[in-house]
């Protein structure tokens, strides 16, 4: 905005500055209407550099609680360094604001729900079930999941290669390997016959769960063991599903995939040992807690490599564009003082085969 001078105009005509030509009144008016423009004009300069300094907002999304005795916390510990890795500092270039919803799917949605009005800039959503409630939230923010099981038939995205939403993120191929689990626990037990499988019966969609029976039901009948099907809907049905797997003269069990038994692991773990039951994991976190052996991929690495892709949606990429990323690497861990503790000899093959050997 101008403003040009007339002729009597005092600030033309007399005085130091213009000053001397008014009154003393008249010159008090006159400096409050020149803080009044040079406040109006310095406005807009103030708003623009608060509006450059704007930082990224994520928002990351976590089944789970924030108690370090939750192993679900290794996926949150592995992407936020990775994060830093990429040039990302919690405070500085980026803020953070975790949820966890303590293994409830109300409270899940909820929060999903909130980091939406909060207009995050991503979110991050640990596993298919935040990712579900995130995408039930919004259809606009992008999103990417860590560690989904079968993004597909979740109906998370269209297809790995073309998500088409906003959604993208890591998958673990959850169905693909339960039946591999399974052959690999006779493996150590040669004389197996009589198998439990611990599962959560909702914590993938529908068609997932299927899935995922169809291949061990029929991984079953190929090596002639008779097969359990023990549900824990929650952390508190975990004491009944051991009870129902003694009742029934379990040699052993297959846990399944899922975010709710991933963090139960130690629990798990420790209930399995009190009882002398061999056990096959989802992941190695298991092992490392006493478990006997795990097979399938490493989360922490598949937690860094969403890390990369929240980079390049903060740089501009659409998630629909980005492909969700298939690991191509699957680690074999046995722990041998628990082979050991149970009585277990572990052959020289298997250990060959083995990716990791915990003593």
């Amino acid at each position: 905005m101008r403003f040009r001078a007339s002729r009597a105009d005092p600030f033309q005509e007399g005085g130091l500055n213009g000053y001397d030509a008014f009154p003393k009144g008249e010159a008090m008016r006159r400096r409050e209407f020149i803080t009044l423009i040079t406040g109006a004009a310095a406005w807009p300069i103030k708003v623009h550099a608060q509006q450059a300094t704007k930082i990224p907002l994520i928002g990351v999304l976590m089944p789970g609680r924030s108690d370090q005795s939750d192993v679900s916390l290794t996926i949150l510990n592995a992407f936020i360094p990775a994060l830093r890795e990429l040039g990302y500092t919690d405070g500085q270039n980026i803020a953070i604001e975790q949820k966890f919803a303590e293994w409830d799917s109300d409270k899940l949605r909820r929060m999903a729900a909130e980091l939406v009005e909060r207009r995050v800039d991503v979110i991050v959503a640990s596993s298919s079930p935040a990712a579900r409630a995130a995408k039930l939230a919004t259809n606009a923010i992008p999103i990417v999941a860590i560690a989904m099981a079968d993004p597909v038939e979740d109906e998370l995205v269209a297809s790995l290669a073309r998500p088409g939403g906003n959604v993208t993120g890591t998958t673990f191929l959850g169905p693909e390997l339960v039946s591999k689990r399974l052959q690999l626990l006779r493996e150590i037990i040669p004389r197996l016959s009589r198998v439990a499988v611990l599962w959560h019966p909702h914590a993938y969609g529908e068609r997932t769960m299927e899935g995922m029976l169809k291949e061990i039901e029929s991984a079953a009948q190929t090596l002639r063991i008779k097969l359990q099907v023990v549900p824990a809907a929650g952390p508190d049905d975990l004491t009944g599903a051991f009870s129902a797997m003694i009742k029934e003269r379990a040699e052993g069990f297959v846990v399944f995939p899922s975010p709710m038994l991933f963090g139960q692991y130690a629990r798990i773990v420790t209930i399995a040992a009190n009882n002398r039951l061999p056990a096959m994991y989802a992941a190695r976190e298991a092992v490392e807690l006493g478990g006997l052996a795990s097979y399938g991929v490493n989360l922490p690495d598949l937690s860094r490599a969403t890390a990369v892709y929240v980079q390049k949606i903060l740089k501009g990429a659409k998630p629909a564009e980005l492909p969700v990323q298939q690991p191509t690497k699957f680690e074999l861990v046995i722990n041998l003082k628990t082979a050991r503790t149970l009585g277990l000899t572990i052959t020289r093959d298997f250990l060959l085969i083995s990716d990791e050997v915990i003593e």
